[in-house]
């Protein structure tokens, strides 16, 4: 059935987009990777706005909220943070399109982008914090709630043209993001558990988890993305926290301090944020390669959902191996015990088409960062 209604539907330009990204075998990058990731712009989106108020409760709406708590972020990331660049998709009760939100991130050469909103549920009981990462639904509630803020495109002119034939309210419309890979979706889910854990620490809501749907706004963004329901308007305990300065304050504080350490941990992966304290260095001791205690391996790819080793994506290599980190699929090749020798193997890999191929190390094989691997190893 999920076949017919696929090749029905494969002819409009939105899934050809989508196919021609699928074919190439998008490689996802990760956060331990031999390019240290530097957070210098942050582009904060609040959503909704103008003629479009998003989720409507009792006592406010959606567009409200998330402006309030937007600017509240951006205050507090400015205040503390130095040299971080903050920009906002709006900051006033404005209308403005999903893709002109993706585009302004686009732009600004944003290194992460994150959207505020507020969810609803037929079902008053339902309450909590939950952040999506782009990708396929994995449940019907998903779906729902990424038809729900996808609908924004209705309210806008000759959306049809602009969203390549995209249908909002089309089951159909969302199988086309089984074909794809987001590119960040190893940084993104990792801000977004960080997110999830200060919700919950910080703020006392419930966790609902990082979760995956087709949300146009992170579809079209080229860096670490996630949208964050902060709470349920259709809950009135919630509603009422929401709607308060006090409530504002607790959710922009924790997403600050989500964002505070996320970007610690992929700027400093070892050590973190770097200090005046003076430590005692130990001498490292060097292990020989014949211990075997650290392997280098090559990555080749990461994938949300799980991926046969024989794929033809990856070309025919035999000798794939998949390995499952931070909530993802990852795919390596190769076990060198010199590093000189992985990277020898990865320029091999290059050579055959992976391009973006990077060097991962394990130790006793637990994932660990290259940075970690070269140290222990006196590199």
């Amino acid at each position: 059935m999920v076949d017919s209604i696929f090749l029905r539907y494969f002819n409009t330009q939105f899934i050809r987009s989508v196919w021609v990204a699928l074919s190439l075998f998008i490689v996802l990058p990760d956060s331990f990777s031999q390019e240290r990731m530097m957070i210098n712009t942050v582009v904060i989106d609040a959503g909704h706005g103008g003629k479009d108020p998003g989720t409507v409760g009792r006592r406010t709406q959606e567009k409200y909220v998330a402006l309030s708590v937007a600017l509240k972020l951006g205050t507090l990331i400015q205040r503390n943070i130095q040299n971080v660049k903050v920009i906002y998709t709006r900051d006033r009760d404005k209308f403005i399109e999903l893709h002109e939100r993706a585009d302004i991130a686009n732009r600004n050469n944003a290194d992460l982008f994150i959207s505020i909103h507020a969810n609803a549920n037929n079902s008053r009981s339902l309450r909590g914090a939950e952040t999506y990462i782009m990708g396929l639904h994995k449940s019907q509630a998903n779906l729902n709630i990424a038809k729900q803020e996808n609908a924004s495109i209705l309210l806008e002119s000759d959306y049809s043209a602009k969203y390549e034939g995209f249908d909002p309210n089309s089951d159909e419309s969302y199988i086309t993001f089984s074909l794809y890979q987001n590119s960040n979706l190893d940084l993104s889910s990792q801000f977004a558990a960080e997110v999830q854990e200060q919700m919950k620490d910080r703020v006392g809501l419930r966790d609902r988890g990082v979760r995956q749907a087709g949300f146009l706004v992170l579809y079209k963004t080229t860096m670490p993305s996630v949208l964050v329901e902060v709470g349920y308007l259709s809950n009135s305990e919630e509603e009422n926290f929401l709607i308060t300065d006090k409530g504002q304050d607790y959710i922009a504080s924790a997403i600050y301090r989500a964002f505070r350490d996320f970007k610690r941990e992929v700027e400093n992966p070892i050590g973190g944020m770097t200090s005046n304290t003076t430590t005692n260095k130990t001498p490292t001791v060097t292990k020989t390669p014949s211990q075997k205690d650290i392997v280098f391996k090559i990555q080749v790819a990461a994938t949300s959902e799980k991926v046969k080793t024989t794929s033809y994506r990856f070309r025919g290599v035999k000798g794939i191996e998949m390995y499952k980190h931070n909530g993802m699929f990852k795919y390596t090749y190769g076990a060198e015990y010199i590093f000189d020798n992985a990277l020898n193997l990865q320029a091999r890999m290059k050579a055959m088409g992976f391009t973006d191929a990077f060097i991962v190390a394990f130790r006793k094989g637990k994932r660990i960062s290259l940075d970690q691997a070269k140290k222990q190893l006196g590199l």
